[in-house]
C-alpha cells in the first residue's frame, strides 16, 4: 500500500472525528471503507494520497445523513481551511484534486482525471450501506465498473483489506 507521504492519517480522522454527530451512515466506518475501496481501485495513475484523504474529508461537512447536495461544496472550503496545517505537505496539485473530489462527487458522474474518478467509485462502492446497489453504468472507472458488475468479487478481495 503506498503511504501518505509525511502526512499523518491519524490526524486526519481525528480531525474528520471532531464534533462528528451524525454516527456511522456517514462516519468512521464509512470512511475506512471508502479508503479500502479507493485501494483496492488505485492504479499507477491514481494519488493514492488523495484518495486516502479523501476518505476520511469528504463527509466531514455534512450536516444530516439525508439529502445534503452541499456537503460537498463545504468540504471543498474546509479543505482550503486546512491547506496551511494538516494539508500542509500537499502540494498544489494534491490540494486542487482533494478539492475538486470533495466538491463533486455528489453531483458529478465522472470528470476524465483518474484520481478523482477514483475517489468518486471508492465512495460509491458503499451505497449499499444506504440500500444503494452501485451499478456499472454510474461508476468513473473501469476498474469501478468492473467491481460493480461483479460484487461478490469484490465484497471477497474488500474483505481481506482492513481499515484501522
Amino acid at each position: 500500500m503506498q503511504e501518505l507521504a509525511s502526512l499523518d492519517i491519524e490526524a486526519i480522522k481525528q480531525f474528520a472525528l471532531k464534533d462528528w454527530e451524525l454516527g456511522e451512515t456517514h462516519g468512521l466506518p464509512h470512511w475506512q471503507r471508502v479508503e479500502r475501496n479507493g485501494i483496492i481501485l488505485a492504479t499507477s495513475e491514481v494519488n493514492i494520497t488523495v484518495v486516502r484523504l479523501f476518505a476520511y474529508l469528504h463527509d466531514k461537512c455534512r450536516i444530516d445523513n439525508g439529502y445534503d447536495v452541499e456537503h460537498g461544496k463545504r468540504a471543498a472550503n474546509m479543505i482550503n481551511g486546512i491547506r496551511h496545517t494538516l494539508l500542509k505537505e500537499l502540494t498544489n496539485n494534491e490540494l486542487e484534486l482533494l478539492s475538486k473530489a470533495c466538491e463533486l462527487h455528489t453531483t458529478t458522474l465522472r470528470t476524465g482525471n483518474s484520481t478523482i474518478d477514483t475517489c468518486f467509485d471508492a465512495d460509491r462502492l458503499d451505497l449499499e450501506r444506504v440500500g444503494i446497489i452501485p451499478y456499472p453504468h454510474k461508476m468513473a472507472t473501469v476498474k469501478g465498473k468492473y467491481y460493480a458488475k461483479n460484487l461478490d468479487e469484490f465484497y471477497d478481495l474488500a474483505a481481506l483489506i482492513t481499515m484501522e
